[in-house]
Order: C-alpha cells, then sequence, then structure tokens
C-alpha cells in the first residue's frame, strides 16, 4: 500500500494569503483601489486551503481509495491527464460512465509516482486514449503467434552479384578449397 497525503505547502500558502489578505484590507479602507489585491488573496487563500485539506490518495493491490472513497481497478476503464501535474488533475472514467476528477496536491515527484503508479495499476484501461498494453510497450500477440511470423527477406546483393557466390560455392563444395590463382 502506498499512500499520498497532501503536501503541507498548500496549508502554509494558504494561511499566508489569508494574512496578506487581512494587510491589504487594513490598507482598503484608506486606499479603496487595495480591494482588488485583498479579494484575490483572499480566494487564493481559501483554494490553497481548500487543497491543504484533500484527503489522503492509498494505492492498494485491489482498489485505489481517496479518502473514504474505494474504487476497485477493474472499475476504471478510463484515465486521462489533465495538463496539470502539480497539483495533480486526472480524470477517471468509471465502468458505469460515471467520471471522477482526481485532485492531489502534492509536489511534482510524488505526482508523477502517483500517476505512474495509476496508470500501472489500471490493467483494463485505457490511458491517455491508449491500450494499457500498448501504453507500456507491451505485446498484444501471445507468444504463440509471434513465432508463427517469419522474419522478412531483404535482398542483400545484386543479382549479379548473388550468381557469383553461388559460382563460388559450388566450386568450394566440390574442391574443398577456394583458392583464387587456380581460375
Amino acid at each position: 500500500m502506498t499512500r499520498y497525503l497532501p503536501s503541507k505547502q498548500y496549508q502554509y500558502a494558504g494561511v499566508g494569503a489569508l494574512v496578506l489578505a487581512m494587510f491589504c484590507a487594513a490598507f482598503a479602507f484608506h486606499f479603496p483601489l487595495s480591494w482588488v489585491p485583498t479579494g484575490l488573496l483572499l480566494a487564493t487563500g481559501i483554494a490553497m486551503l481548500a487543497l491543504g485539506c484533500l484527503p489522503a490518495i492509498e494505492i492498494q493491490e485491489a482498489c485505489l481509495s481517496i479518502g473514504d472513497k474505494i474504487i476497485p481497478w477493474e472499475d476504471i476503464k478510463k484515465v486521462d491527464r489533465t495538463g496539470f501535474v502539480s497539483p495533480l488533475l486526472v480524470y477517471l472514467t468509471l465502468r458505469s460512465g460515471k467520471r471522477i476528477l482526481l485532485v492531489y496536491p502534492g509536489g511534482m515527484e510524488a505526482s508523477n509516482m502517483l500517476l505512474r503508479q495509476l496508470s500501472r495499476m489500471t490493467r483494463d484501461a485505457i490511458i491517455d486514449g491508449i491500450p494499457y498494453r500498448q501504453y507500456w510497450g507491451e505485446s498484444a500477440q501471445p507468444a504463440a503467434d509471434r513465432r508463427a511470423m517469419s522474419s522478412p527477406k531483404y535482398q542483400l546483393l545484386r543479382p549479379e552479384d548473388e550468381a557469383d557466390v553461388e559460382r563460388l560455392f559450388q566450386k568450394l563444395k566440390s574442391v574443398g578449397h577456394l583458392d583464387r590463382t587456380e581460375e
């Protein structure tokens, strides 16, 4: 089992933004234009705190746990990445057709590890529009079919060179050695 906790940096950034919002609000009573950064910092602080308080994500052998929600790996039919890596935003499409947005507020390294584990564990899923086997470079053909295929024949020599090689081979077979002085 691997557990991915939200990064504490989101909580720290949220508290910092709220403190700055209060600082700007103190000036806003004398300078009305200060309400703009106050509102922006307030919204940023609330968003960062919300991200920092998201539940942990657990990768288990049989399922994916997001807080209290448990999703068996067989139920995940599609994994679609968005452009965001930190915080990681991934759409999971379930067998029922329901689409879930997975949000993981972690660092770049942890986000990439989570994405890799998600891609590895969803064996029946289509990952970013590519079937699982093809995404991981596995052959879709069974081993018996691969042995049945013959290797392609490439022409290495020109026809006149082939005739010369055949003549030398016949001479070698009859004499037992090739000696240019006998020609």
